[in-house]
């Protein structure tokens, strides 16, 4: 959904991006510090429940995340390693932030008297449960695909979006409404993932339809 806003965004960090590059900040090194910082600052939002300055310090994170690519684009185009990298580190980092929301939801369940809240925060934590699989499994779909000659990059949630949904969620329940506020955007998160992932494999069972041929025995 926010894809088309990725070129404009890019121009609006390119100072940054060129301020680091004069201070000899490496793409890697931006990647690896914007992972290790969602890890650290997603964890301490769950566990201590501050979910509007967890939720601004992430955003901050996922800006200077997006930072990588345009270092890398000002130091030469990036290597195949970076690429491979940033991938990586992008899971980690998704599966933290999601984490960070289940142990809130947890911890709000074991600490609250009300049935109501405690109802919808085993809402919440299931529907991020879930989540976390959906978006390890879309982000493999898309991997496996390129793998196997095709490419997978459709579908109505991509990481942009889903950030998206958390760091809202987060923020709107962090400012002073409910909790059920949070647990419906990983409702929609969910949804919206089981969505994302039937729209990759029917793109990729289409797109293989066309040019079918054995599978390679070295992706098995």
């Amino acid at each position: 959904m926010f894809e088309h806003l990725r070129k404009p965004w890019k121009r609006l960090i390119a100072p940054i991006a060129r301020g680091l590059v004069s201070m000899g900040v490496t793409a890697n090194v931006v990647t690896v510090v914007g992972a290790a910082g969602t890890v650290v600052v997603s964890i301490a939002t769950g566990l201590t429940g501050w979910l509007l300055p967890g939720a601004v310090l992430l955003t901050i994170l996922v800006i200077f995340d997006s930072l990588d690519g345009s270092v890398a684009a000002l130091t030469g185009g990036g290597t195949q390693f970076g690429a491979f990298l940033d991938s990586t580190l992008d899971r980690i980092a998704d599966w933290a932030v999601l984490t960070g929301v289940i142990i809130y939801f947890h911890r709000t369940i074991a600490s609250s008297d009300s049935s109501t809240l405690q109802n919808w925060s085993e809402i919440g934590m299931y529907a991020a449960l879930f989540s976390v699989m959906t978006s390890f499994v879309t982000s493999y779909a898309r991997a496996r695909a390129e793998a196997e000659g095709h490419e997978a990059k459709n579908g109505i949630a991509t990481r942009s979006d889903r950030l998206v949904i958390i760091l809202v969620g987060m923020a709107l329940t962090g400012i002073g409404l409910p909790p059920a506020v949070l647990a419906c955007c990983m409702i929609l998160l969910a949804v919206l993932g089981v969505v994302t992932v039937w729209q990759r494999i029917w793109h990729v069972s289409r797109s293989m339809s066309t040019s079918p041929r054995p599978a390679d025995p070295n992706h098995q």
